[in-house]
């Protein structure tokens, strides 16, 4: 060990007992086609053993955004881990991908060993749930970038799709229906609002406030729901025309990102069923409607667009997960009825 690298805060003996930890971890995620890379130079992955004809990867990176801080103030570190995952998987689900693997980068003021070991926790609990293994990462230890109790996250996720199957949206027509998927609740967008309105109003990540059950800040740290799963058993069935995932920019920004030119969207608020932590953050936030529907997910973390006539079998699949929330029209943009 060198005591002059320690003298400038880096321990590299945090550093292997904390590689030592997540092995345990990574080895659940392993699923077919995922090579023994652990510790090699670059993650490996087998996509010839998965037999594709014309195979297209998708992939997608992304972190957690100032969520961190919340997780950083509550000691609670694993949830962001999913969130992770959540965020990289589900945006290549979108395109009809299969996720296959997931890599990892962790930058911290200070190496702990322990909340290294709950972030990779929480991102090898995601890889499950997002059906993809874990081959590779990094943790990087930056004194005086990061401050000692902090850190932050960023993810790389990779999948594949027959190229025939690859959905773009482009046979999206004028009458399609958009099918919404239940979100978890504020997934990981917003944040930076959600801060301030806490910081403005004084509020107690730790109080159970009127409405809820848990405390505020365990209401806020609730993980993104990965739609992996959901999608697959839609896939399988239906030919979908189109998906999105509600990340940064609500209903307004993110629906259009799929649409062919000269379409748009039209929903009704009252199909929508928004949760309650959205209606907390448009009370204590002063906050209009149509500023929320801007910003965050609104209780819709991802959209399904199919014909008419498989509107009720999408619906059996996901088993009262998805409803019928708006429908494709001539036009540009969002509009939402109220």
């Amino acid at each position: 060990m060198s005591k002059k690298y320690m003298e400038a805060g880096v321990n590299l003996e945090a550093g292997y007992e904390g590689v030592k930890r997540i092995k345990k971890h990574v080895e659940r995620t392993k699923i077919k086609g995922a090579m023994d890379s652990l510790g090699a130079f670059g993650g490996a992955f087998d996509l010839s053993i998965l037999k594709y004809k014309e195979p297209i990867l998708v992939s997608g990176t992304d972190g957690v955004g100032t969520k961190l801080k919340l997780g950083i103030e509550l000691d609670i570190h694993h949830t962001l881990g999913q969130d992770l995952v959540a965020m990289c998987v589900n945006d290549i689900l979108v395109q009809g991908a299969k996720p296959l693997f997931f890599l990892d980068y962790i930058a911290i003021g200070k190496n702990d060993p322990s909340k290294i070991e709950d972030l990779v926790r929480g991102v090898s609990d995601g890889c499950i749930l997002g059906k993809c293994a874990l081959i590779g990462g990094e943790t990087a230890e930056m004194p005086g970038v990061y401050e000692e109790n902090h850190y932050d996250l960023a993810g790389f996720a990779v999948g594949v799709v027959e190229k025939s199957k690859m959905i773009t949206g482009e046979k999206i027509e004028s009458g399609d229906i958009i099918i919404g998927i239940k979100s978890s609740g504020i997934h990981s967008n917003g944040y930076s609002l959600v801060r301030k309105i806490i910081k403005d109003n004084d509020l107690d990540l730790r109080k159970i406030y009127e409405g809820f059950n848990k405390e505020l800040g365990e209401v806020l740290l609730k993980p993104t729901k990965i739609y992996t799963e959901l999608v697959e058993k839609v896939l399988e069935k239906i030919e979908v025309r189109g998906m999105c995932h509600i990340t940064g920019g609500g209903f307004y920004e993110n629906v259009p990102r799929v649409l062919p030119k000269g379409l748009g969207a039209q929903f009704n608020y009252k199909d929508i069923e928004i949760l309650e932590i959205f209606k907390f953050l448009k009370k204590y936030g002063n906050l209009q409607w149509d500023e929320m529907f801007n910003i965050f997910n609104m209780g819709i973390g991802f959209m399904i667009i199919v014909r008419k006539e498989d509107v009720k079998e999408v619906l059996n699949i996901l088993n009262g997960e998805g409803s019928v929330i708006g429908e494709v029209v001539k036009g540009v943009g969002v509009e939402i009825k109220w």
